[in-house]
């Protein structure tokens, strides 16, 4: 009987010893902070500030920008590219986008498919451009992690002059396909 209640005392602690992380939080409330939320309507919206972002000086096209995202609604998706651009007839991507979700990959040289009038998150001398760059069907609900890899993703703390960029990668939304 002794032994029986230090095995049942010994799995309780290991189970409250596992959901906690190293700062004393249970690891659902840090889920909850660094991850993206589908939408009710079922979009995904990705914004490269608010990402885990590499930004490579040297191979800037293996510059990354990377989310948790709960999806709670499966099915297929349309894939656009929002990005601030100085020219709103080419974006002037050195390089293929990459998006890869799970066994999923996107590679895509974006276009311009429709200009933004006056949108608030971007300023002169910058347009809005949004690009189309595909579907994905997402099969299972659950944590995903999104990543891109472009040389576009500046870093929204780099100290260097911005405006020198001609396209910037803005975000990345998923919109349920109808």
């Amino acid at each position: 009987m002794g032994k029986a209640i230090y095995v049942l005392l010994v799995v309780a602690g290991v189970g409250l010893f596992s959901c906690k992380s190293g700062d004393g939080t249970r690891e659902s409330d840090n889920l909850a902070e660094n991850t993206v939320m589908q939408r009710q309507d079922g979009t995904i919206s990705l914004e490269v500030r608010d990402a885990d972002t590499y930004h490579d000086v040297n191979e800037p096209q293996s510059s990354t920008a990377e989310w948790n995202v709960v999806v709670s609604k499966s099915g297929r998706y349309n894939v656009w590219l929002s990005s601030a651009t100085k020219d709103s007839t080419k974006l002037r991507y050195n390089n293929p986008v990459m998006l890869s979700i799970k066994d999923d990959m996107l590679e895509v040289r974006p276009s311009v498919d429709k200009v933004i009038q006056n949108p608030s998150d971007v300023s002169y001398p910058y347009y809005k451009a949004d690009s189309f760059v595909g579907s994905l069907y997402l099969k299972d609900t659950g944590v995903y992690n999104i990543q891109v890899v472009s040389d576009r993703i500046v870093p929204s703390d780099d100290q260097g002059d911005q405006t020198a960029e001609d396209t910037k990668l803005l975000s990345v939304s998923l919109k349920p396909a109808e």
